[in-house]
């Protein structure tokens, strides 16, 4: 008998693995992402969720021990690269510290400017 948890490998297993405030959070996040999506496919890609737009994945989310990152988040121009600016981690990251709100609306400003800048690959 197997007693070691297996690794999920769906998204629904993989925030299942969360509970309280994060895996609320987490559950906002992708309602944010599906809002602007409402038909992309998701899968865990890398052990994290990745959604799909027209067939290739472009926007990964991920639970951590202090925040949940977005991945990759391109830089951009003006007001909104300016609205992201704060919440940038590494080059092409954005992290949503837990002891902070959840900036829903920018979560679907980043959904849709992958969606412009890559959606029609």
């Amino acid at each position: 008998m197997n007693d070691t948890p297996s690794k999920p490998t769906t998204v629904d297993e993989y925030l299942a693995t969360f509970e309280g405030e994060p895996a609320e959070r987490l559950a906002a996040v992708r309602a944010a992402i599906h809002e602007v999506l409402p038909d992309a496919e998701e899968k865990l890609r890398y052990d994290i969720p990745g959604v799909a737009i027209q067939g290739r994945y472009w926007l990964h989310f991920a639970g951590w021990k202090k925040h949940i990152g977005l991945y990759p988040v391109p830089h951009t121009d003006g007001e909104l690269e300016e609205r992201i600016a704060p919440w940038r981690a590494a080059k092409d990251t954005v992290n949503l510290p837990y002891s902070k709100p959840l900036p829903l609306d920018l979560v679907r400003d980043i959904t849709r400017l992958v969606v412009d800048l890559h959606g029609g690959d």
